[in-house]
């Protein structure tokens, strides 16, 4: 089955399942800036609006410090070191050693991701996935920012006000039911273009615990995050987010739940959603973004959308980057 979205409308996620050999399930072919992904949701008329959602013009930047988890939950993401020298009395100059740029508040480009059964995003071959080439990369993103509409999903306000705090400590995966209870409750609409932030309370319970806590966190290798559905999947497809974005270490629950439908198609990622999200539908996926303050001030003026700035480092082949998220109330 040929889908073309020249015109701008798109095929529902099922009928994505429906596309011939490699191509069901994917979003490979559709969009008309190829290495752009879902956020060619966004349209100029979208950006338009949005700024129907600055109300109040309050501005919070939606990044931790680079060295906040420090440890944090990466096995390998080291905090980097900061040296700042002179070459005369009236100069002062700076660089960063072992920058990891996935290591705090952090967007995933689509060469993050390998789709273990089909590749990479639009069948982009693996030896173009390397330093120097663009094919894919995270400048797609910061040549044309990601500017729109953005809502936000109080997960952690909606769960604490029933008396069902989440419980971080277990890492609890968040069902998409949840996400449609908070949706509902806040009386949300989500639509085409928007970007998604899923407040959890994740990121601040993490940076309260002492040295010891966190390591044994690191250590138990459990997460709070989204529970692993094809539903889950349709959803956000379906809903035309060009962004889905959350205050926690992966976005999905780690690990993986174990009835995860792709755990056979995703064995590398064991049975993680970042394959179908990232190189099947084209969709970059936010992490350990600061949603605290924003979700506090937005429960205090009952508006849960707001303008939002989304802007990477320009680094050619990137494949993922500090997020340099700004939201506008």
């Amino acid at each position: 089955m040929t889908f073309l979205a020249g015109d701008g409308t798109y095929p529902t996620f099922a009928q994505l399942l429906e596309r011939e050999g490699g191509l069901a399930g994917t979003s490979w072919g559709l969009f008309p800036e190829p290495d752009r992904g879902t956020p060619s949701f966004i349209t100029r008329d979208a950006i338009l609006k949005a700024t129907n959602c600055v109300r109040t013009g309050t501005v919070f930047g939606l990044d931790y410090p680079a060295d906040a988890f420090d440890p944090g939950m990466s096995l390998k993401r080291s905090a980097p070191r900061h040296t700042i020298y002179s070459s005369h009395p009236a100069h002062r100059d700076d660089y960063l050693d072992g920058y990891y740029l996935q290591g705090s508040t952090q967007i995933d480009g689509l060469r993050h991701r390998r789709a273990d059964d089909v590749g990479f995003y639009n069948g982009t071959p693996d030896d173009r996935i390397r330093e120097g080439t663009p094919d894919l990369g995270i400048q797609e993103w910061a040549d044309n920012p990601i500017v729109g509409r953005g809502v936000l999903v109080d997960l952690d306000g909606h769960r604490t006000a029933l008396g069902e705090p989440i419980d971080h400590a277990a890492g609890e995966p968040l069902s998409l039911d949840l996400i449609r209870e908070a949706i509902e409750a806040q009386d949300l609409t989500i639509g085409p273009g928007d970007v998604l932030m899923l407040h959890t309370g994740w990121c601040e319970w993490f940076l309260a615990l002492t040295p010891e806590e966190k390591q044994r966190t690191r250590d138990g290798r459990r997460a709070t995050g989204i529970a692993q559905t094809q539903d889950f999947v349709a959803w956000a497809w379906d809903h035309r987010l060009a962004l889905l974005a959350a205050d926690n270490f992966a976005l999905e629950c780690l690990p993986a739940v174990p009835g995860s439908p792709f755990l056979d198609s995703a064995p590398n990622d064991h049975g993680m959603m970042h394959q179908q999200l990232l190189a099947k539908l084209g969709m970059p996926l936010g992490e350990l973004w600061r949603l605290g303050p924003l979700s506090r001030h937005m429960r205090s003026i009952g508006k849960w959308d707001t303008f939002i700035s989304v802007k990477p480092l320009n680094i050619t082949g990137g494949t993922g980057s500090p997020a340099n998220a700004t939201a506008v109330t």
